[in-house]
């Protein structure tokens, strides 16, 4: 058996090895061996993107609850839509997302996306994680923002002192 590499001994027998002159200088100095340069894959985090109604025209953004539909229930956009009117707002003007959708989101990936001018929380569970100490039904400034948290449309509709309410402060929106 011919070994190159005195090191491989220490391998092969479990007995103590002891090395001749010639070796030390081998064993003391062994040959470097070539390393590849290995380049890492580079991942790239994609940007953020959330899929809304509307066109954001006047950063005024919404933000619903809904599990079975893709942004608001038809009855309610249909409120929704009649009371942005009454505001001359129209439905391009605003940014509809559905947070049942984009339940990872915060408030800071939110405001980095849209930067809304006016946010619209339409029931408890579509407030967005990170946003704390938000009255209800009272309009606040939330950074460069005026947010106002109010009842979901579910809870609006057959509630005529909710709807009230919320028409109320939707004007000083």
């Amino acid at each position: 058996m011919h070994i190159e590499n005195p090191l491989a001994f220490s391998f092969i027998m479990q007995e103590d090895i002891f090395l001749l002159p010639n070796d030390k200088v081998t064993y003391n100095n062994p040959p470097a061996i070539a390393v590849e340069s290995v380049e890492l894959p580079v991942t790239e985090t994609l940007p953020l993107s959330f899929n809304y109604l509307g066109k954001h025209k006047k950063n005024f953004l919404i933000i619903t609850h809904y599990a079975d539909a893709d942004f608001i229930a038809a009855g309610h956009l249909t409120a929704l839509e009649n009371t942005l009117k009454r505001l001359e707002f129209s439905l391009d003007d605003t940014a509809i997302l559905n947070r049942a959708k984009h339940a990872e989101a915060t408030i800071e990936q939110l405001t980095d996306f849209f930067s809304p001018q006016k946010l619209l929380i339409l029931g408890q569970y579509a407030m967005p994680a990170g946003l704390n100490n938000v009255n209800l039904n009272k309009l606040q400034q939330i950074n460069s923002c005026r947010t106002l948290f109010t009842f979901s449309f579910d809870e609006m509709m057959d509630n005529n002192d909710h709807k009230k309410t919320f028409w109320e402060q939707m004007k000083q929106l």
